[in-house]
């Protein structure tokens, strides 16, 4: 079978460890040309672009922090520089888990500010080069904690759901420019950042308290990701896949 998105050029935030990583290595494999987003973990994603490289892909590590407007107007003029952007996944993230009284300004500004504020930045670069060729696709990546808010997740939760409320403003907007833009809801998934090593008990305790009583693994995500992305996906926009074991079940 064809790889489905042979020819595009895709650029994926917070692709060296987690549900970017796989996700990245996911649209290598079916064809794209991927840019690596990091922050500060140059050797991860250079060890990336060799893997995408050997197994016949075209892969570039892009450093750049996606709550930083001046380092990401510049990771898309670089991006821009190569060739048109097809194809956006705005993964990169931060969590806090702290109760509300103790979460400071700048504890807010953080999460906020890449959980967030970094998917209306990557948002608004990629619709100003996709727009005049009338297409593209993005992915935003929110969580189901988005909808169902949680205790001493204040910050964290906020911004999850102002991605979905961004997901669907923009599918709304840009779906008349033939660009869809959809996102993806996950429940617990098994990554460096949601694990019993960062979290407390009474979190995994949350996390697992679902009907399949498990984590998820960050190529599962990567699956609805791809889809959304492909041409298999073409009539959905504004969606928010929920891959999350049952967590949540709502429209």
């Amino acid at each position: 079978m064809a790889a489905i998105l042979t020819g595009l050029t895709a650029l994926v935030t917070g692709a060296a460890t987690g549900i970017g990583r796989a996700t990245a290595l996911a649209l290598a494999a079916e064809g794209a040309r991927v840019w690596i987003n990091h922050r500060d973990q140059h050797d991860l994603a250079e060890r990336m672009v060799e893997q995408i490289i050997a197994s016949g892909g075209c892969a570039w590590a892009i450093e750049a922090d996606v709550s930083d407007p001046v380092a990401v107007a510049a990771m898309f003029e670089t991006i821009e520089a190569q060739g048109p952007l097809d194809l956006l996944v705005n993964n990169a993230g931060v969590i806090l888990e702290k109760p509300f009284l103790e979460t400071s300004e700048a504890d807010w500004a953080r999460v906020l500010g890449v959980d967030l504020a970094g998917v209306y930045r990557c948002c608004r670069h990629a619709l100003a080069q996709m727009q005049p060729r009338r297409s593209g696709a993005i992915v935003n990546v929110a969580s189901d904690l988005g909808f169902l808010g949680r205790e001493q997740y204040a910050a964290y939760c906020t911004a999850k759901a102002g991605v979905i409320g961004l997901t669907r403003s923009l599918a709304r907007e840009f779906a008349a420019d033939g660009i869809r833009i959809n996102g993806v809801a996950p429940g617990p998934i098994a990554t460096a950042m949601v694990s019993p090593e960062h979290m407390s008990d009474e979190w995994m305790a949350k996390e697992l308290a679902i009907p399949m009583a498990r984590l998820g693994t960050p190529e599962e995500v990567a699956a609805a990701i791809v889809f959304l992305l492909s041409p298999q996906a073409s009539y959905f926009t504004g969606q928010l896949l929920g891959p999350n074991g049952g967590s949540w079940m709502g429209a």
